[in-house]
């Protein structure tokens, strides 16, 4: 809601602050992205590692609407509404994890692929989209949001320096899942149940969309497209 209100009402009514504080956004940008992944990175329990993963994603949202171009500002909105998606199936699936073992701590599981191969499959196609895996609709948000970026040159320096999230994330989602589903299962979890039709019925038409946007993004795109670049042109005094 926050992003939403500095391109709906913010940049409209304020052009001039707009392009006046587009460097101190970016560099806010690039603080919440590194600064999440690195307390994602140091987290222990499942939740509160998602919950990290949330405030780095939101640092693009924040640094694509910060370049003040017509791809940034697009891959900002298109990346609020995957983070949307990609975060629910995430928060959903620490709640399926949670119901069953009534513990969060992310180095109490391991070995739980061969158990619960279903709830396997779903994590990571959410984890992959998480990471900005090509095909997954992240990917074509977080690229517009930095191709958006290096067209300002402002802000350009700040870009390079925030793809270092890209690394960071990387590595504590597959560190989250090397810590949960490989490795020995302890004995206490030989009577976890996999999935269930329920929990599949909540996550899988988001991971329907997940997939479907990493391969016709056009389909959200075309629908934002000519009230940014009504914006855009606004900002910069265009007619």
């Amino acid at each position: 809601m926050g992003t939403y209100g500095l391109l709906r009402f913010s940049y409209p009514m304020f052009p001039d602050g707009a392009k006046y504080f587009m460097y101190p956004l970016a560099v806010l940008a690039a603080i919440n992205i590194i600064y999440g992944a690195l307390c994602a990175m140091a987290q222990k329990d499942f939740k509160k590692l998602i919950a990290y993963s949330s405030i780095s994603h939101m640092g693009y949202v924040l640094l694509g609407i910060a370049s003040g171009t017509a791809i940034g500002i697009t891959g900002a909105i298109f990346q609020m509404f995957n983070h949307g998606t990609i975060t629910a199936v995430l928060f959903l699936s620490v709640g399926v994890i949670y119901d069953r073992a009534h513990t969060r701590g992310l180095n109490d599981f391991g070995g739980l692929a061969n158990k619960m191969p279903k709830y396997f499959a779903v994590l990571m196609v959410a984890m992959f989209a998480s990471i900005g895996l090509p095909g997954l609709s992240a990917f074509i948000s977080e690229a517009f949001v930095f191709l958006g970026g290096f067209q300002n040159d402002t802000i350009r320096i700040i870009t390079i320096i925030s793809m270092l999230g890209i690394v960071l994330n990387a590595a504590y989602i597959l560190w989250t899942v090397q810590r949960i589903f490989f490795g020995t299962l302890p004995d206490k979890w030989s009577g976890l149940t996999d999935i269930s039709v329920r929990e599949l019925i909540s996550t899988v038409p988001l991971l329907i969309i997940i997939i479907f946007l990493g391969i016709f993004p056009s389909y959200v795109l075309n629908l934002m497209t000519t009230s940014v670049n009504h914006l855009v042109k606004f900002l910069w005094g265009i007619n």
